[in-house]
Parts: structure tokens; C-alpha cells; sequence
């Protein structure tokens, strides 16, 4: 699985320096630790590229012929080789401790990609500028579909590739997990603006969701999956309403456009009060299920005072989503016109409104759904 010619891997890691932060740390940490597991094929494959490189040189600028730099290639390739066994190779032997330091040097690395991919604390400052400030139809597709991305990236590199090094990205995680819940909560209370909060939000989910990937095992990744599924259909409704509250010259994104929606319209604030209880985690929502099934994942873990923490950060939460519920049930609209909608857009988003209150009292075939998908892939 780790045998990747090293030409390869220094390509891939120019590639993600030129393609931006996060394919530059992802790349640079799979390249550190594909090199370690392969640093015997890595160090004699240096003597290979040196050879090559020697051979472009004569046929490029010693204007040698063709037979003659391929007679010489291999002379050099084979006294590089000799000169890395003796000073390098039988020295890095003698240094195991090194091994392990480089590997979790890695591992960092490879772990703040995936963080910065999330979107989760440390790595989070780019969400909530993107979300306030893209038009609200393009933060919709930013907020539901590379969330699928980042879970897969997620296991597919953590659950499989470096599952061997699960105690040391277990750790990682945490910090990462407790930060994300803390800070997303806490700093969305704070916010006016619906899709800042709404961002602050996804980062404090995003922190839940990495709770399923402490288990380190198939309850702990369905648990996570599940989480991740539930949460982007919940993110379509949520932006889908700002969406319908909008008109020509004017967008919804301020919490205070939300007053008195029951006024305006009874149905759609009954479907944003689905979204606010899904996303606060209370029953019979499919919310509380996700969020059940990843504490669950946790506590079967070990870590039961993380579990404690989500409970608490969950409690934060509530406190937000609530009072837009309140708002629209209790305050006086600031803008009385009706809301008018086309019949594929109210049944679309009334539809997948009434699948969160669907999955949240019927969560076994979803739940099915995603042990399946996973214990069929080859990412386990």
C-alpha cells in the first residue's frame, strides 16, 4: 500500500504548494509519511532520479548522443547508490526514535489538511467570512456538498491509509473536536447575522461529527457518516429558507428578518422551527439521533467526559437556535408582504423539512443505510 515512487510524491507535494493551503499541508504530511514507511525505496529512488537527471543534462545541454547518456545513466545511478548506503542508509538505521518523530511530524500535517478541509478550530476562519459573504445560494452549495468531500477525505485517509497510527491521531482529534464545539457555540450566541451564525454553527458540527471518529471503528464511521448526512440535509432547508425570504435587491441574511415569520407565512416558520430543533439536537428530530449516536460512539470509546462536553456544548447551542424560534412565534414581523414561492421550491424544501422530522422518528434505515455503504466500501 506504501510502495509510491518518490517522483510521485515530489510531484504531489509541488502540486498541493501551487494548488493552496490545504493541498499544501495534506501533501506535504502524506509525504513525509509515505516517505518514512518507504524510505528505503525513497532514499534509492533518489539515485534513480539522479541518474535521470544526469542524462537530461548530457542530452540537453552536452549535446552527447543518445546511447552515450544512456551508457552513463546507469554508471551514475549505481555510484549515487553506493554513496547513499554508506551515508545514509546504514546511519538511519540506528535511528528508530527519529522513524516515529517524522511519522507524527507527518501526521500533523496530513490531520491540519483534513482540519483545514472541515473547517474546524484552528482551521475555521475562512468559513464564516465565506458564508456571510457569498451570495446565500452559492453558500448553500459550500455548506452541504463538501461537507460529503471532507468526511470522505476524512476516512478514507484516517480509517484506512493511517489506521495503524490511530492513538496518535485520536489525539489530535480531540483538540481539534473540543475546540470546535466550544468556540462554534459560543461565538455564534453573539452573532446577528444568520449565516454567521449559521457558519459558527457548522464548525461546532463539524466538531460533533469528529466524536464518530474516535471509535476508530465501523459503529464510530457510521456514526460519523450518519452525522454528516443528516446535517447537510438539515444545512439545505436552513439556507433554502433564507433563500425564499429574499427577493430582488434584498437577502435575508440578518437574524432580525426573521421576526414575526409566523405571521407571514405559518407553514415556512414551521418548517424553519424543524430546522432549529434538528440542528439544537432535540427529539424527536433526527438531530437528537445523530447526536445520540455519536456520543454513544464515544462513550463505547472511552472518552466519556468528551461525551459530557457535547452534552453541555449541545445545551450552548440550544440557546441560539431557539431564539429564532422565538423570534418568529413571538415578535412582530419588520416586513409584512407575503412571502410567494413556486410550487417546485415549496415542495421541495417543504419535503425536506418533513424528512428531518421523518428520519428523526424512522432513523434505522439511514442509519442501515450507512453501516452498509461502509462495511461494502473499501475505505474500512
Amino acid at each position: 500500500m506504501f510502495d509510491v515512487p518518490p517522483q510521485v510524491l515530489f510531484g504531489q507535494l509541488l502540486i498541493g504548494l501551487i494548488n493552496g493551503s490545504f493541498y499544501a499541508l495534506l501533501s506535504l504530511g502524506l509525504a513525509v509519511i509515505f516517505g518514512m514507511l518507504n524510505i528505503i525505496n525513497f532514499a534509492h529512488g533518489a539515485q534513480y532520479m539522479m541518474g535521470a537527471f544526469v542524462a537530461f543534462l548530457l542530452l540537453q545541454l552536452g549535446g552527447v548522443n543518445y546511447w552515450f547518456a544512456l551508457l552513463v545513466a546507469p554508471i551514475v545511478v549505481g555510484i549515487i547508490g553506493v554513496v547513499i548506503e554508506r551515508l545514509f542508509l546504514q546511519r538511519l538505521y540506528k535511528l528508530d526514535h527519529l522513524y516515529g518523530l517524522l511519522l507524527t511530524f507527518g501526521l500533523v500535517f496530513v490531520v491540519s489538511g483534513v482540519a483545514f478541509k472541515l473547517g474546524v478550530v484552528p482551521y475555521h476562519m475562512w468559513i464564516p467570512d465565506v458564508y456571510d459573504g457569498a451570495p446565500t445560494a452559492i453558500t448553500l452549495l459550500i455548506g452541504t456538498a463538501p461537507e460529503f468531500a471532507g468526511f470522505a477525505l476524512t476516512l478514507r485517509l484516517l480509517s484506512g491509509a493511517l489506521q495503524g497510527m490511530a492513538i496518535d491521531w485520536q489525539g489530535m482529534l480531540i483538540v481539534l473536536s473540543v475546540l470546535s464545539m466550544v468556540l462554534g457555540n459560543v461565538v455564534a450566541i453573539a452573532q446577528s447575522s444568520i449565516k454567521r451564525m449559521l457558519a459558527y454553527s457548522t464548525i461546532s458540527h463539524m466538531g460533533f461529527m469528529l466524536m464518530g471518529f474516535l471509535a476508530a471503528d465501523l459503529n464510530g464511521y457510521s456514526a460519523a457518516m450518519f452525522y454528516t448526512v443528516t446535517y447537510v440535509l438539515t444545512s439545505l432547508v436552513s439556507f433554502g429558507l433564507i433563500m425564499v425570504l429574499s427577493r430582488a435587491g434584498f437577502e435575508a441574511d440578518q437574524i432580525d428578518d426573521f421576526k414575526g415569520l409566523n405571521q407571514r407565512s405559518p407553514w415556512w416558520a414551521f418548517i424553519m422551527l424543524l430546522v432549529m430543533f434538528s440542528l439544537a439536537g432535540l427529539p424527536p428530530m433526527v438531530g437528537f439521533y445523530a447526536k445520540f449516536t455519536v456520543i454513544e460512539a464515544a462513550i463505547n470509546a472511552g472518552f466519556v467526559w468528551l461525551a459530557v462536553l457535547g452534552v453541555v456544548t449541545s445545551l450552548i447551542g440550544a440557546f441560539y437556535y431557539l431564539r429564532i424560534v422565538r423570534l418568529m412565534y413571538f415578535d412582530d414581523p419588520v416586513d409584512r408582504s407575503p412571502l410567494e414561492t413556486r410550487a417546485d421550491t415549496r415542495t421541495l424544501l417543504s419535503a425536506n423539512g418533513l424528512l428531518l422530522l421523518l428520519l428523526g422518528i424512522l432513523p434505522q434505515p439511514l442509519m442501515g443505510i450507512c453501516v452498509i455503504a461502509l462495511t461494502q466500501s473499501n475505505f474500512l
